[in-house]
């Protein structure tokens, strides 16, 4: 007879004529020959695999398999057809084969991992699953077309998963409050921080407008004590000019006076700025303090009030610090102006002082100019200096006060006439300039007894003997 299989079927023949098992979609079925037909369409199996994990942890693995000959490859479907054909692919014993395979596999895979590896890694677990299930299988001719593991189960008395469930609930949950709650927070910190912002600002403002009127009023005192100190140089040039006989005494005085004044200067600034840095120092270590002092009071009451309170004591603290900041930093700007008004006055000190250096150095060379045209003579050099300053006349003078205020008894030395002859009343006409020349020799004697400083040798000679 002629047998012909149906799209999903092959025809498996034996006997005479055939050393083993011909499989066919159609042929002629011939006496002493025997012909069945085996669907190789898959079929599904669902189980529910009881396996433990390498922590002795007792789970259950629902999964559903697809399992079929394999179409395409003559050798597994002789295999087939030798195993399984005599069954029924719905039957108990071909279900029992597959699912006695798919156990052992999942088991013994299961044993060599964790339930936390098992959890996180269920797609890996799938696919070693399946490999090593396949491997079986290929020695029935079958073949997994697909599988679908789904989410483990607990077993009854093992609520593993369950707990894991309620903690990942639990903290989702919590997260979520924790959440909400920070959301809150930001928003109404949020409108605080801009509340707080526009404050500073506007206080800022205020104080660099401050700030710029300082300056520009500093600006214009340094301009005016700078064109002080230019008009102060051209009247101390203008003086030196004048005063050039005063040359040495000038001199020390403008070194004397120099030192003096520098170091008067230098201690004055550095002890106003020591004051304003010890100032603004203080003030801060004021500030600081106050704002711990604040920061420990709001966070003792932030841990006996509630969230708003918190909030509340919170942005108190913040104006405060806020506020002490602002202090400071006005002080530190208040100390920046002084120290510039200090740095004009020393401006205008130092520039006197160039005045009086030149004034100086105007009168040495002046002096260094007569020594030179006086051939290096000191001695003519001071003579000279004393008659142009009118020195003998001033000594004179205060003589003549002197011995008028002692009222003394004035001897007056006379002496014969000039030409020799005799001493008569009217002893000629240079009488008088005799009484000049031998009123000389005292006159300078008194003016070495007081002064130390002989005469010139153009003007007169002292015996040596007194």
């Amino acid at each position: 007879m002629y047998r012909v299989a149906k799209a999903s079927e092959y025809l498996a023949i034996t006997g005479v004529g055939i050393k083993d098992i011909k499989l066919a979609k159609k042929s002629w079925i011939f006496p002493g020959q025997s012909c069945t037909k085996f669907d190789i369409s898959p079929v599904n199996y669902t189980f529910e695999v009881q396996a433990m994990s390498a922590e002795k942890l007792p789970f259950i693995l629902p999964a559903v398999f697809t399992i079929g000959p394999r179409y395409d490859d003559d050798d597994a479907l002789l295999k087939y057809a030798k195993l399984i054909c005599p069954h029924d692919k719905h039957s108990q014993h071909v279900n029992q084969l597959v699912q006695g395979v798919i156990e052992g596999e999942t088991r013994v895979l299961a044993a060599s991992m964790t339930m936390e590896e098992i959890f996180k890694g269920t797609k890996e677990f799938k696919h070693e699953v399946f490999g090593k299930v396949q491997l079986e299988l290929n020695q029935f001719g079958l073949y997994i077309y697909n599988a679908n593991v789904k989410q483990l189960v607990d077993v009854r008395g093992h609520e593993y998963f369950s707990y894991l469930g309620q903690k990942t609930q639990m903290e989702a949950a919590n997260q979520a409050k924790v959440d909400v709650a920070e959301a809150r927070m930001k928003g109404e910190i949020g409108a605080k921080d801009r509340d707080g912002l526009t404050k500073q600002n506007a206080a800022k403002i205020d104080a660099e407008t401050k700030i710029i009127a300082i300056q520009r009023e500093g600006e214009g005192k340094k301009e005016e004590i700078n064109v002080k100190a230019k008009v102060k140089i051209y009247e101390n040039l203008r003086e030196a000019e004048v005063a050039e006989a005063n040359a040495e005494l000038a001199q020390k005085k403008a070194g004397w006076t120099q030192a003096s004044r520098v170091a008067e200067v230098e201690s004055e600034k550095a002890v106003a700025l020591r004051d304003a840095e010890l100032q603004r120092e203080v003030e801060r270590m004021n500030a600081l303090a106050t704002t711990e002092k604040l920061k420990a009071e709001l966070l003792t009451k932030a841990s006996v009030e509630y969230d708003t309170k918190v909030q509340e004591a919170n942005w108190d603290l913040y104006n405060k610090q806020k506020a002490a900041e602002g202090v400071l930093y006005g002080r530190e700007k208040e100390a920046e102006a002084q120290m510039q008004a200090a740095d004009a006055e020393l401006y205008g000190k130092q520039k006197e002082a160039e005045g009086m250096m030149a004034l100086a150095k105007a009168q040495g060379f002046y002096v260094k100019t007569l020594l030179e045209a006086l051939g290096g003579d000191y001695g003519s050099l001071r003579d000279y200096l004393m008659i142009n300053g009118g020195m003998f006349q001033q000594l004179a003078k205060i003589n003549a006060d002197a011995v008028r205020g002692l009222q003394p008894k004035l001897s007056i030395w006379t002496g014969g006439d000039v030409a020799g002859g005799g001493g008569g009343g009217s002893g000629g006409g240079m009488k008088e300039i005799a009484g000049v020349y031998k009123m000389l020799p005292p006159l300078l004697q008194t003016v070495e007894d007081q002064t130390g400083m002989r005469p010139p040798a153009w003007l007169a000679t002292l015996p040596t003997g007194k």
